[in-house]
């Protein structure tokens, strides 16, 4: 059994169907799912699952370290994918100690609870065991238009409460690493887009609010570039990490697609007025709208995955065309997912944020 925390969440649930799923020789593993279910941790992404044994849910915050060490007393994973985490950098703005207790405070007490239960396994158990912690390239900071892209050695340099509190959590799954020799590895991944995204994220917001009718908030002048991932290309290469990566390593996953945010949302429009388009015959881009750039907004990151695909031979399967297509017809596909997120809670967060 692997233990995947934050398992409910977009990445997180992604991964869990997939390591379930028929493509590969995982799915006879069972997956015992971790997650707090705040605001965008959703059990409808793992209906599909209901019924099947081999997927076990608690709902329940990594910070609690009763149940951590109860859950791995009975259970006795493997492996440990910790994706649980507050990762929206808008929200960290506006409440930045949400973000101090989950990815700081919270990975701590993971860390703390894994490494006593590490310490009570057998030689083979003891020798096989990994915790796996999925990070961002947010903590890394900001690159000028003419810098090359991060590598595993670039500095750390994060510019939000959000990236500061998940370098903050890197440098602590590090020096469990090199202080008590936990076999940790650590993933810094680029941006995710994919299927069950929560709407509050750059793409989902954009093919909801361009469907609804309503305007597409662009921050600044929308020229901040962003390499982007494709989720199921992100779970391909945690499944490589973890089955062969170098213990006390650090490993990018990028895309290697660096796109303008205004280029993104255009690019949406464009594939909204052909999938589905508006009733007045005019183009979603009308919908466009720019608004005050946020604090502290990274202009641009840029991930740069050769050690990945030097060492593990991992490359992405989606181009960002391929990818942006399955997403967008993904939504199209669910409009009753889409309308269960869309509580009254998120709606007063948009109203907030982009008003």
């Amino acid at each position: 059994m692997i233990l995947v925390t934050g398992g409910a969440g977009f990445i997180g649930s992604n991964f869990v169907l997939d390591w379930l799923g028929t493509d590969h020789g995982y799915r006879d593993e069972p997956v015992l799912n971790l997650d707090k279910l705040t605001y965008a941790g959703n059990l409808e992404n793992l209906a599909s699952l209901q019924g099947d044994e081999r997927h076990v849910f608690v709902q329940g915050d990594i910070g609690d370290s009763v149940l951590l060490a109860r859950l791995l007393a009975e259970r006795r994973p493997r492996a440990i994918i910790n994706f649980a985490a507050e990762s929206h950098v808008d929200r960290s703005i506006h409440g930045p100690e949400d973000f101090i207790q989950t990815n700081i405070v919270g990975t701590f007490r993971l860390l703390e609870a894994v490494r006593a239960y590490w310490n009570g396994l057998d030689g083979p158990a003891r020798s096989t065991f990994r915790f796996l912690h999925v990070s961002t390239d947010e903590v890394y900071g900001s690159l000028a238009a003419q810098d090359p892209a991060f590598t595993e050695a670039h500095r750390y340099e994060p510019n939000s409460p959000y990236s500061a509190s998940k370098a903050s959590s890197d440098h602590l799954v590090r020096a469990y690493h090199h202080t008590y020799g936990l076999p940790a590895l650590t993933t810094n991944c680029s941006n995710n887009y994919g299927p069950y995204h929560f709407p509050e994220k750059l793409i989902p917001l954009m093919i909801v609010n361009a469907l609804a009718g309503k305007p597409l908030p662009v921050y600044g002048d929308g020229m901040q570039v962003r390499d982007w991932l494709y989720v199921k290309d992100h779970c391909s290469a945690i499944r490589e990490v973890l089955a062969r990566g170098r213990v006390g390593e650090t490993y990018n996953v990028g895309g290697w697609n660096e796109k303008a945010n205004i280029d993104i949302v255009k690019t949406l429009c464009s594939l909204l007025d052909g999938l589905r388009p508006r009733g007045d015959g005019k183009s979603y881009v009308e919908q466009i709208t720019y608004v005050k750039d946020r604090p502290g907004h990274d202009r641009r990151y840029a991930i740069d995955a050769r050690k990945l695909e030097r060492e593990l031979g991992w490359k992405p399967a989606e181009t960002f065309e391929t990818g942006i297509l399955k997403t967008v017809q993904w939504y199209l596909q669910n409009p009753e997912w889409v309308a269960h997120v869309q509580s009254g809670a998120y709606r007063d967060w948009v109203q907030k944020q982009y008003a």
